[in-house]
């Protein structure tokens, strides 16, 4: 995958094609040294091997650093399990959200006055610094040295556990990627969210909490499913205005593939470019955009204050050939179509404005 600039790292985000990154970090035993505290903790020793690297917690977390990576699902999936006051710094923040009230209870996470790199993320030396007994990232890259970050190896070293969203361990990793984490990462869905839910919940020691929250969202996903069942899907093209400098061609970013496409056929819609990937969203060109089938407009808020309303107007009028254009079909979202508990927010919201008449 070849980047711009590094600059763009972090806003490349989860866009980046899956094939070609080999890599994997060292693994580490069942072994590890005890996290500080004394006596056994109910539940505990809980073990898991997160992208081939093997850790034992002797008890749950209680100085977490959460590593920016263009997300903010990490964050999001602590607040919703109620871990925030787990978090020590938190760097993921996009400052509006599909769930309502979260926006508000990310900026209330500790941000630990932390400074990123030109990698736009935490430097190893402020990793270490921190004294986290876990580092989080969303993807592998999150601790690639070559960024100035520090190692799974480094951190390990220092007593501090890491875990990867376990959808992107192929993304970033250095080397030895296997098949099968190729394979997850190039099928990402609204379910790798709710994987994510589980692993932190297993590692806090709450997994019935965890099952409780994954099953709430599960159920809100299906019953969009099945009011939506049987009509005609609509064609939906993702779009964020504000991410036009991920496009060769200063179009705005389109979105498409993994769990951009698992929540457009959850609210009842097929991609107007089906599993388009970082090709797309690089290098789609202005023909290709007129030329598309789109029924209904998704438009996407990066951050707060973007006016939507506005942007689509534009969209409409640079292209009035679309279906959308013709009948002023959108609807808004943010961070409800990438990796993270706000899926289910965000399908209930795409699907009402495609499908009225199911609700």
């Amino acid at each position: 995958m070849k980047r711009r600039s590094l600059s763009r790292l972090a806003l490349c985000g989860l866009l980046a094609a899956g094939t070609g990154l080999v890599g994997a970090c060292g693994s580490p035993t069942a072994g590890d040294q005890a996290q500080p505290g004394s006596g056994p903790v109910a539940g505990f020793p809980v073990t898991v091997d997160n992208c081939g690297y093997q850790q034992t917690f002797d008890r749950p977390p209680s100085r977490v650093l959460i590593l920016q990576g263009a997300s903010v699902g990490e964050v999001e999936t602590f607040v919703s399990l109620g871990l925030q006051d787990r978090i020590v710094a938190n760097t993921q923040y996009y400052g509006i959200s599909d769930i309502p009230g979260m926006a508000e209870q990310v900026a209330a996470v500790p941000k630990g006055d932390l400074t990123l790199n030109a990698a736009a993320d935490v430097p190893a030396e402020q990793a270490l610094a921190m004294r986290p007994d876990l580092v989080v990232s969303t993807w592998s890259g999150g601790f690639d040295p070559k960024y100035g970050f520090a190692s799974r190896e480094m951190l390990h070293q220092a007593g501090i556990r890491t875990l990867v969203n376990p959808v992107n361990c192929a993304y970033g990793k250095p080397r030895d990627v296997t098949p099968a984490e190729q394979q997850t990462y190039r099928s990402g869905s609204t379910d790798s969210s709710l994987a994510f839910v589980d692993l932190i919940g297993k590692v806090f020691g709450v997994p019935e909490r965890a099952t409780e929250l994954t099953g709430q969202l599960r159920g809100r996903i299906d019953a969009v499913r099945t009011k939506v069942a049987g009509r005609e899907p609509k064609r939906m093209l993702i779009a964020f205005p504000d991410m036009s400098v991920m496009n060769a061609n200063g179009l705005p970013a389109v979105f498409s593939g993994t769990i951009y496409d698992s929540v457009v056929r959850a609210a009842g819609g097929e991609p107007s470019f089906p599993d388009g990937g970082w090709d797309l969203t690089g290098n789609l060109s202005a023909e290709q955009l007129a030329a598309a089938r789109v029924d209904v407009l998704v438009v996407g808020a990066y951050r707060p204050g973007e006016d939507l309303d506005a942007e689509a107007a534009k969209l409409f009028a640079a292209y009035p050939q679309w279906n959308a254009s013709k009948t002023k079909t959108y609807v808004k979202v943010s961070d409800g179509i990438y990796l993270g508990p706000a899926n289910a927010d965000a399908i209930e919201k795409i699907a009402r404005v495609a499908h009225p008449g199911a609700f």
